[in-house]
């Protein structure tokens, strides 16, 4: 796709889920690009991927991929941004990364552009992109706690498979058919393909999300308190994940539980700052049965808040349900959402 004037993007793990969704947030957006470039493993090199109408052939992702590239989009795994990423870096290119490998790198942003974009500013060539569900709950945290201070995060998660990869889609829809046609199934994906034991996700809920750690919680769980943190500039503020994978396809739901540091809050006055709020869509009438659910959700950008209510016996705490597509806001629209803000920021330049 080349146009006369405009950014050099590449795509690192085109071929992935998340690949595929950042090309076709790309397309939709008016991010002005001069050249895109997709690259993968040796083993995807070769497949042609359409881009608004023209067909490019997927290069394998090496050093020197990089050469002229302005922004790279990463989401090809940790291990490959850890080899890759600091080559292009060196080859002059800002890289976003969707992977873990960078998030709790204190040289490293890590961004949610509606809560704080103005981290783009002090990145040193790459910028991490935050972990699904840890998205979706800041986006609606964040101005809640511009307004009346957050004390305590308690947030429980109803994460979707796709999460997990194609392997974990597929492997719901297989076992479903299995179920159904009262055949055996043999799990061999989830809750984590490299753990000890596999279970059954048709018709079932598995409260482990990555591998436990010596705390109790699990890896993701710790992702979320920790990026929160990061992310806020909240270093002491209380957080508590449980975070559990459900049947559902894609789309991430949260029941979250928050106590601010005002005296005394209103389930209006938090209904009132959220209808504003950027990157959030309101849908809160239980007289009507209005509240979000994943379905709804699913190739959507948005961050959709509803089931709002006060605490029974906390004046300052309020209860909240947070829907949102993982796949887009939860990783491709949020990277593609920083690229946008570092061209408005003028920390790229087109050519």
């Amino acid at each position: 796709m080349e146009e006369t004037k405009g950014l050099n993007i590449a795509v690192v793990g085109a071929t992935g889920a998340v690949g595929q969704q950042m090309i076709k947030t790309l397309e939709s957006r008016e991010l002005p690009i001069k050249k895109i470039t997709f690259l993968s493993s040796a083993r995807s090199a070769g497949k042609k991927l359409l881009f608004k109408g023209e067909e490019i052939e997927v290069q394998e992702a090496k050093p020197e991929s990089f050469e002229g590239i302005d922004i790279a989009l990463f989401s090809a795994g940790g291990s490959i941004s850890k080899e890759l990423a600091p080559e292009a870096v060196k080859r002059g290119a800002i890289v976003v990364d969707n992977t873990s490998a960078y998030r709790m790198d204190e040289r490293v942003p890590l961004v949610v552009p509606e809560v704080n974009e103005e981290d783009l500013r002090n990145h040193n060539g790459i910028i991490a992109n935050p972990n699904c569900s840890t998205i979706q709950m800041v986006v609606a945290l964040e101005p809640i706690r511009k307004a009346y201070g957050l004390n305590k995060i308690i947030v429980s998660t109803y994460q979707a498979v796709s999460g997990a990869g194609a392997a974990a889609i597929n492997e719901l829809k297989e076992q479903t058919r299995e179920i159904l046609d009262n055949q055996e199934i043999k799990p061999a994906v989830l809750p984590v393909k490299g753990d000890k034991k596999h279970y059954q996700i048709a018709f079932n809920v598995i409260p482990q999300i990555d591998t436990f750690q010596d705390n109790g919680f699990t890896y993701e769980e710790m992702k979320m308190i920790n990026e929160t943190k990061k992310i806020m500039h909240m270093p002491k503020l209380q957080v508590a994940a449980t975070c559990v994978r459900l049947p559902v396809e894609t789309g991430h739901s949260e029941s979250v539980y928050v106590e601010t540091t005002a005296s005394s809050i209103t389930a209006a006055d938090i209904k009132s700052l959220l209808s504003d709020a950027p990157g959030v869509v309101l849908q809160d009438d239980p007289e009507n049965q209005i509240y979000p659910m994943p379905a709804d959700a699913v190739g959507k950008p948005d961050v959709f808040v509803g089931r709002i209510r006060k605490d029974l016996d906390k004046e300052n705490g309020i209860h909240l349900w947070i829907v949102s597509d993982n796949l887009l806001k939860g990783a491709a629209w949020n990277s593609v959402q920083i690229a946008e803000s570092l061209l408005k920021l003028g920390l790229v330049t087109v050519k």
